[in-house]
């Protein structure tokens, strides 16, 4: 029955579309939950006063789901080549975001494995989470196999690079461990050295205030502290760390679902949203931008966050002329 059962999840999994299935038995993530607290006390979480919520669910996910035995954990390339115009009045939207809010996406490929497993094993439980509970995603990828954790703070897969999402099935199946990645970032500081905001501020540590995502997505007030030259347009999130880190740059490849690449519209227009004209967005209203957005993480900033950071960057030009 254990061998069927991992068949399936694997299986179904690729049939599915995702690139990445890894399975990781349940422990007490003891190692993990300190270093978020050390994170969290050296003010690295910044606004994000959720990170420091349900710090012993994120421990011991038991508290989620009693019956947990192993955790399956799914990765879905998500990776898009937008060519940005570098345009001085046009702010660059992060891959992730192109196209459709993945948490909706996910969960509707993840209910594919979750029914096939339900029709072998009537007694299936499961908790699944998609970055949105108390659930240490990339700690059980890790432990999955999915890859290691990268010094700008991204899974690494050495075959696909860490261009994908990451959903995460705690479930009352007993699995075998999948094998684990070992560590390849070795002595490469890219991601490091290339951040213009020096966001990472060791191997494997990021400072969330310092991080152009955070200030752009996370952040509800004002952006403050940051040379706005350094953000080199990213209006919504940024890619940077990512970009430049040798694993993506070798085996970066499309995602095959079109809409993590578009959004359609009521009308049935597809929109690609990699970029976004500065001055559009200022003069944007609720109504244009609930239409535009409807469907994507953008909407997740709201208009008032969106046109704070198409602001943000105007100033920056202006100031330059």
């Amino acid at each position: 029955m254990q061998k069927l059962l991992e068949n399936i999840v694997f299986n179904c999994a690729e049939k599915a579309g995702f690139d990445l299935v890894g399975i990781a038995q349940f422990t007490i993530l003891e190692e993990e939950n300190i270093n978020l607290q050390k994170w969290i006390e050296n003010g690295y979480s910044a606004g994000m006063g959720y990170m420091s919520r349900n710090l012993d669910v994120k421990k011991d996910v038991r508290l989620l789901l009693p019956s947990v035995k192993s955790v399956i954990s799914l990765g879905y390339n998500y990776f898009s080549n937008p060519n940005y115009s570098e345009s001085s009045n046009s702010g660059k939207i992060s891959r992730y975001a192109t196209g459709e809010d993945y948490h909706h996406l996910l969960k509707e490929k993840v209910n594919i494995i979750l029914s096939e497993i339900y029709q072998v094993f009537p007694g299936f439980e499961y908790y699944l989470n998609i970055d949105s509970g108390p659930v240490m995603d990339k700690a059980w990828a890790v432990k999955a196999g999915l890859g290691w954790l990268g010094k700008n703070s991204n899974i690494i897969n050495p075959k696909k690079g860490s261009w994908f999402f990451i959903a995460t099935i705690l479930t009352n199946l007993e699995l075998k461990q999948s094998q684990p990645i070992r560590d390849l970032c070795g002595s490469c500081t890219k991601c490091i050295d290339a951040c213009p905001t020096g966001a990472i501020v060791s191997g494997y540590v990021v400072d969330s205030k310092r991080c152009i995502s955070y200030q752009t997505i996370e952040n509800k007030g004002e952006i403050e502290a940051l040379n706005n030259d350094h953000f080199k347009n990213w209006i919504f999130g940024c890619d940077i760390c990512q970009e430049v880190c040798p694993w993506n740059i070798k085996f970066q490849k499309e995602t095959n679902e079109d809409r993590f690449l578009f959004i359609e519209t009521v009308t049935g227009q597809k929109i690609s949203n990699n970029e976004i004209n500065l001055d559009e967005v200022l003069k944007m209203t609720q109504e244009q931008f609930s239409y535009r957005f409807r469907k994507s993480p953008v909407k997740r900033t709201k208009l008032k966050g969106l046109q704070r950071n198409a602001k943000f960057l105007t100033e920056k030009r202006i100031d330059n002329n």
